[in-house]
């Protein structure tokens, strides 16, 4: 569970984006969503892989 405690003087919105991050970051919702459907390990690989190449192409040729 995510406890957030509100400072004096600290406004709901700021409260709520301090909240925010901290329920990304802990990655609950990921999680659920790639839980929703059965995924085989073969293909999980797969996408991991693709990724990869895509984030290497994009941020290994900035150097260049």
């Amino acid at each position: 569970m995510i406890i957030i405690s509100i400072k004096e003087n600290e406004s709901i919105d700021k409260a709520l984006k301090r909240f925010k991050k901290k329920f990304e970051k802990t990655g609950v919702l990921k999680q659920l969503r790639s839980r929703t459907a059965f995924q085989k390990p073969s293909i999980s690989k797969r996408t991991t892989k693709i990724r990869a190449v895509y984030k290497e192409k994009m941020y290994g040729n900035k150097g260049q």
